[in-house]
């Protein structure tokens, strides 16, 4: 698996649904070296890793790669063995500037991400909002990232704000992501948040380098969940916001409007300005409950989410589902062996 993001001694907390993804597959008994790199969008950076990279692609060793995001898929090429991508966001979308006009490097990596998908032997998409920024001629695979529902918190509000010492008669606002990023547009969130508080007192909460586990004990704290990027992909926090049955209030971004249809006590705003957002959020903290967002997020149990891109993984190296070689009894995976050797 090749990929730009991977937690780092300095980031110890990134990209968790991606750390989670593999940690699935791999439990399921796939074998996965992870092959990280920083480009910083800096060519000789991409240089180096191409090198590192090219001395490891060993086809005796490996069935075929997996490379997450598009600009990590420039790695492997030219192509020793099947290869497998998947779009995050702005890789495919197109990176966004002041007005949310293209910036001339991110239509530089969506062009790049285009020709990418066009060879590659499976693309796979996180929210179907993608599906317009690629080639019609390319099959996709729909693969949204997914939550680990076995391993949710699951206390009560007020033992999660003991445990991470929140006052207990607040209304809390959550916000995760990292403040700096202009993508995730922190400073709307908080405006929304001051302008709430001229009418209904709460708190902004910040979610933001923690464990991840801190960031789910947060959702289980918190009143209500704010999001405001400017783009993604398929929010995972917001999946898990849902799993935490917290109500959510969010721009229309990703794949949030088919997440949150339907969820009592969740609100899409008709636009992103801080007096609209802010009377939603006035909205859901008045209705002051927890809503059934973990029924609509079943289908992205981690567990099932894996055993699909298992099942894309066997469809480029031309295996059927009856010929799995994967978390099998020792025994089994003899007789498995005797039989196709």
């Amino acid at each position: 698996m090749v990929t730009s993001q991977w937690p780092t001694p300095e980031r110890p907390h990134a990209v968790p649904f991606l750390v989670q993804q593999v940690s699935f597959i791999r439990r399921a008994g796939v074998e996965v070296e992870v092959f990280s790199f920083h480009g910083g969008k800096k060519p000789m950076n991409y240089l180096r890793a191409w090198r590192r990279l090219r001395k490891q692609l060993d086809p005796s060793r490996y069935d075929l790669v997996h490379a997450q995001f598009g600009q990590s898929a420039l790695l492997p090429w030219p192509k020793r063995m099947p290869l497998v991508v998947t779009f995050h966001g702005d890789d495919i979308l197109g990176e966004k500037g002041e007005g949310g006009r293209p910036t001339l490097g991110g239509k530089f990596l969506q062009s790049i991400s285009q020709l990418i998908s066009l060879r590659a032997d499976a693309v796979i998409i996180v929210s179907d909002q993608m599906r317009d920024f690629i080639p019609s001629s390319v099959p996709l695979h729909l693969l949204p990232t997914g939550v680990d529902l076995d391993s949710l918190p699951s206390m009560p509000k007020g033992v999660a704000r003991r445990q991470l010492g929140l006052p207990l008669e607040e209304r809390l606002v959550l916000f995760v992501g990292n403040p700096a990023d202009p993508y995730k547009r922190y400073g709307l969130a908080k405006e929304a948040v001051d302008i709430l508080n001229r009418r209904l007192s709460a708190r902004l909460i910040l979610g933001w380098n923690m464990p991840h586990r801190d960031i789910l004990v947060l959702m289980r704290a918190c009143d209500a969940f704010v999001m405001t990027s400017h783009q993604e992909g398929s929010p995972t926090v917001v999946k898990e916001a849902l799993a935490c049955n917290l109500p959510i209030v969010s721009v229309v971004v990703g794949d949030v409007v088919l997440r949150l249809r339907g969820v009592e006590g969740c609100e899409v705003c008709s636009d992103d300005t801080p007096e609209t957002i802010a009377a939603a959020l006035e909205r859901v903290l008045i209705w002051g409950r927890r809503t059934n967002g973990r029924e609509t997020v079943k289908e992205l149990d981690e567990k099932v989410l894996a055993e699909k891109l298992i099942g894309i993984y066997q469809s480029v190296m031309k295996i059927s589902p009856a010929d799995r070689h994967y978390n099998l009894p020792e025994n089994l995976n003899n007789v498995w062996d005797s039989r196709n050797r």
